[in-house]
């Protein structure tokens, strides 16, 4: 096994003043609420929780399925805490957020895949005067149908699932999940919810050819994304996917101007860009 070296560029900048990173963690702590910023091993951690930015990661902690890329702990997930979407609405309060991002593990043992929970978050949620909420959901393997006309009852101001990466390396990285089920979750939100708009994001360095990232790109631009983030993937463990090879700051340039002549309203693309890094900083401009 051949650990590529990380470049000059790859290098996390931790905050000097530290003001808000121990309360956030103390507070998702205090009330057992999972954080995807922490359960991911984000890069961003520290620069968001600083900030007093968090990504609240519900129907608990352990994944359903088995992607090589991610950190996040896989097996039997325990029983839905059903009181979760009213602590989430009192930490919102609690830290004045008025942007959230709502994201959960894949529950394939649940008959909606966990889109009632969502529902039942965004409710609560929804109460906090002028708040804008972003969803980042599983693709609802056996249940997408259903689990769209839940949302119709309850719709957030951005919808986000990300494809994650490209067609001829998915089954590798993915081994559980479908690549054209992904794309087709995009698809029917929008066809659905016509005027919300719709974001998915891919890691970049697993293997992918240039011209299959420009076709991706293009692609889900084509099916009605909105808004993309492309970011470094980077291997949490030597248990995890290798990296490929480390994308440089120009060419991801490139791919967010590229992005931006398709069509898309914003293209988020760095090498520490993730899905929902510095998201309620992103969309001041943005009416959703």
């Amino acid at each position: 096994m051949i650990i590529k070296k990380k470049p000059k560029w790859i290098k996390i900048k931790i905050p000097k003043i530290y003001k808000n990173i121990n309360k956030i963690k103390n507070i998702f702590n205090k009330n057992k609420i999972n954080s995807v910023c922490k359960e991911a091993m984000c890069p961003n951690l520290y620069k968001c929780f600083n900030k007093g930015i968090a990504t609240f990661m519900i129907l608990g902690n352990i994944c359903t399925r088995n992607c090589n890329f991610c950190n996040i702990k896989k097996g039997k997930p325990l029983k839905i805490n059903f009181n979760e979407p009213i602590k989430i609405f009192k930490i919102i309060k609690y830290i004045k957020l008025k942007y959230v991002v709502i994201t959960s593990v894949n529950r394939d043992d649940l008959i909606d895949g966990g889109a009632k929970h969502f529902y039942n978050c965004i409710k609560y949620i929804k109460n906090i005067k002028n708040i804008k909420i972003e969803i980042l959901v599983p693709d609802f393997r056996n249940c997408m149908n259903n689990a769209l006309k839940i949302f119709n009852f309850n719709t957030p101001n951005i919808f986000n699932h990300n494809l994650e990466t490209i067609f001829r390396i998915y089954n590798k990285i993915l081994p559980d999940s479908k690549y054209k089920r992904s794309l087709k979750i995009l698809r029917k939100f929008k066809n659905i919810q016509p005027k919300i708009p719709v974001k998915s994001g891919l890691m970049l360095g697993l293997g992918e050819q240039t011209i299959e990232i420009l076709y991706i790109i293009y692609k889900l631009r084509n099916i009605g994304v909105n808004i993309i983030t492309l970011g470094q993937y980077l291997q949490p463990s030597y248990k995890h996917q290798l990296v490929k090879k480390y994308i440089t700051p120009i060419k991801f340039n490139i791919f967010k101007t590229k992005a931006l002549k398709m069509g898309y309203n914003f293209a988020f693309c760095g090498v520490f860009i993730r899905s929902s890094y510095n998201a309620n900083f992103k969309y001041n401009n943005y009416k959703i």
